[in-house]
């Protein structure tokens, strides 16, 4: 049958439906033209899309060209697409992640430096003719900023190089019910808030200290370098005293032994502290209503083992000749325990102090022990304080454990009283340790070593039978280092230590980075095993 132009059109249009009857597509007749206007909209239509598009496209590269993570994105694109077939494409953790954690706040890995730390230094001023000698030991003029708070006036000496000297804010509106206490403690709670209220500009961190403390500042940069600036940071010690840190709390940094709170903590602290204070009148110290506010804002505690409250009484020997595998940063009570040299003041022991931390702040005191095989010795080393030489082998467990030489701090509390592990002083006289002080330390230019010159305590040992070498006929050891400011951007280790040579009246001993196997093995005792 022959099919009419119109009965054509049908069957093209029903074979272009679904299954279930809805059309799929329009079709027009092969041999029907469209109209004029159809023709005309289409074409005005399109051209219209053509345009609109080029101009969203334009509009948006645009808007790009300024962003840094679009910038990071492609530049990274561009690059993969230019890498031959086998070259090897940059780790994931580059440019791109790097702009992603700098946009809208400083760049994190722009390192922190002295002059990115403000002080703010607690005294009064009965004792700032005696304390001030302290801040002069480790406060560098020019180079650091900071403020010592005092209750009162005091006489100034214009030549003297000190930090700033300020008066206090009057805190008489403030509750304080603490019959134990004192009244100065809210003062001196506040001196971060009022260093803050001051306006410096480029602060990253506050850092609070005694007039009795003794910063290594180097060290400090070091341990604030680990954090971010630009996040709420909280950071100290606690007290060598467990009483202390129950009576207290072992989420509090103690003040004297220095704490550090990051710009943004400080500017939230400011804001809430005075209203905090007035909540806690029945606090002790400053340190707890600092603490008390802490925990308001929810910020805990981050502990760095390298200040130090020293709530001790006595002879500081056995803590700074087995110091924790920690950078020393502060060191609080100068004026209550013992000079920490024999036979000088306070003072002047703290001089000679000052030598080795400006050597090798990092290595300073850093212990290291070895073993003189031949005369079967155990040789334990504070770099810039003292070495120790003991008859016999003793174990590195045991020799990194602080010995007894202090009390403390409750005269009653006996040794289980700390809040770390201590050893008691050698009993038998045979195992006393004789003790090398530092005497003379520089640095060998031609080298690139320091030297370090330690002189036997001159006191008098009890006569010992061991039929071994006797080490009172020692006079001197000298010790060798090379100076290592990135040894704590390295995993902790304590550094290793080789004897060179080992005379009658005196012992080179070399130290270290560790060598590959190189450990403190008690090569004697393995030897008397195997007999």
């Amino acid at each position: 049958m022959k099919l009419t132009q119109k009965d054509s059109d049908k069957v093209i249009w029903d074979q272009m439906r679904s299954p279930s009857g809805t059309p799929i597509a329009v079709a027009a007749s092969p041999n029907r033209a469209l109209p004029k206007f159809m023709v005309w909209i289409i074409l005005f239509v399109s051209v219209s899309y053509v345009i609109y598009t080029l101009k969203l496209v334009s509009s948006s590269s645009r808007s790009c060209d300024d962003d840094p993570l679009f910038i990071a994105t492609n530049n990274r694109l561009a690059l993969r697409l230019s890498l031959p077939v086998n070259a090897t494409e940059p780790a994931p953790d580059s440019e791109e992640s790097t702009v992603r954690k700098n946009l809208g706040q400083t760049r994190i890995h722009d390192p922190t430096g002295l002059d990115h730390i403000v002080f703010g230094i607690a005294a009064s001023a009965k004792l700032w003719d005696q304390r001030k000698n302290y801040i002069k030991l480790w406060w560098k003029p020019g180079q650091m900023r900071g403020v010592v708070w005092l209750d009162r006036p005091v006489e100034t000496q214009p030549d003297e190089d000190l930090p700033e000297v300020r008066i206090s804010g009057n805190t008489t509106r403030f509750k304080y019910t603490n019959r134990q206490g004192h009244r100065s403690a809210i003062r001196i709670s506040r001196i971060v808030s009022e260093t803050f209220r001051l306006g410096m500009e480029n602060v990253r961190w506050f850092v609070m200290g005694d007039d009795d403390t003794v910063f290594v500042t180097d060290n400090l940069v070091r341990v604030l370098n680990k954090y971010d600036h630009n996040q709420y940071y909280y950071i100290g010690s606690l007290s060598e005293s467990h009483l202390q840190n129950i009576y207290f709390s072992y989420n509090m940094a103690y003040g004297g032994g220095g704490f550090a709170i990051s710009y943004p903590l400080a500017k939230a602290l400011e804001k809430m502290q005075d209203r905090c204070i007035q909540r806690y009148p029945g606090l002790f110290a400053s340190d707890d209503r600092m603490q008390a506010c802490m925990a308001e804002l929810g910020v805990p505690l981050t502990k760095e083992v390298g200040f130090h409250q020293y709530d001790v009484y006595g002879n500081l020997f056995g803590l700074l000749a087995a110091h924790p595998v920690a950078p020393l940063v502060s060191m609080h009570h100068l004026d209550v325990v013992e000079p920490i040299f024999p036979n000088v003041t306070r003072v002047e022991a703290l001089q000679r102090f000052i030598i080795p931390m400006k050597l090798d702040s990092a290595g300073l005191i850093q212990q290291s022990i070895c073993y003189d095989s031949e005369k079967k010795w155990t040789v334990s080393i504070s770099w810039g304080f003292a070495v120790q030489v003991f008859r016999g082998v003793l174990s590195p467990r045991e020799i990194e454990m602080p010995s007894r030489t202090f009390l403390n701090w409750y005269r009653r509390a006996d040794y289980t009283a700390y809040a770390f592990n201590t050893r008691p002083v050698m009993r038998n006289t045979c195992q006393k340790p004789f003790v090398f002080y530092l005497s003379k330390a520089w640095l060998d230019a031609s080298t690139n070593r320091t030297v370090s010159h330690y002189a036997r305590h001159q006191v008098l040992y009890p006569a010992c039978r061991w039929k071994m070498p006797d080490p009172a006929d020692l006079d001197r050891v000298e010790v060798y280092k090379k100076p290592d400011p990135d040894l704590w951007n390295r995993s902790p280790r304590r550094n290793c230590c080789r004897i060179v040579n080992s005379k009658r009246k005196s012992m080179a001993v070399e130290v270290g980075m560790c060598g590959e196997g190189e450990i403190s093995e008690i090569v004697q005792a393995t030897k008397s095993r195997g007999r």
